[in-house]
């Protein structure tokens, strides 16, 4: 497991650790959050589970999810979290997910971050994967913009298939191969 992961201007991807579940309560009290994990985020007990599950997936080699700071030690700040999942050995993939705060958001932070994370999860010295995938509700253009700008290529729509709050979602499916060639800017 890599310590951190440098994604330039001052970022920086780390796993989680339990002294992050009170950022984590926080940054789940954002309406915009709501549906971004499995179980409700709310309450210190459920954020400190939330950090636990991602050191358990970790471990099981399900999924590899970082938390996304600006600074060091006491002064660090939780920008986010980007993570690559349902990680199938046997074909090279990978799904990508991420999340920023407010405060992050609008910056290129997660652009920076989804950027490094890729490159470690294609690179043979990390993760060694051939594709990573993504996908965003099409009402979210702040998240295309994170996907196109690291390097995700557009691949098609997924209709209606996300539901929030009995919404169904059309979703767009971007990818990148380990062959495409960095992104420039």
């Amino acid at each position: 497991m890599p310590d951190h992961l440098d994604a330039g201007e001052g970022l920086r991807l780390r796993p989680w650790a339990k002294r992050d579940a009170e950022a984590v309560l926080t940054a789940f009290a954002d309406p915009l959050m709501r549906g971004q994990a499995a179980e409700p985020v709310d309450s210190p007990e459920a954020a400190a589970r939330w950090v636990d599950q991602q050191a358990r997936r970790w471990e099981a080699e399900q999924a590899f999810a970082f938390a996304v700071v600006r600074g060091a030690g006491g002064a660090e700040q939780l920008l986010g979290n980007m993570a690559v999942g349902a990680v199938d050995r046997r074909h090279g993939t990978g799904w990508v997910s991420y999340w920023t705060t407010p405060g992050a958001r609008g910056g290129g932070v997660a652009t920076r971050a989804c950027r490094s994370l890729s490159r470690w999860a294609l690179d043979e010295a990390g993760l060694g994967l051939f594709r990573l995938e993504l996908g965003h509700r099409v009402n979210n253009p702040a998240s295309c913009r994170v996907a196109t700008g690291a390097g995700y290529l557009v691949e098609g729509l997924e209709r209606q298939k996300l539901a929030y709050e009995g919404v169904r979602y059309d979703v767009e499916l971007h990818a990148r191969l380990a062959t495409d060639p960095e992104p420039t800017s």
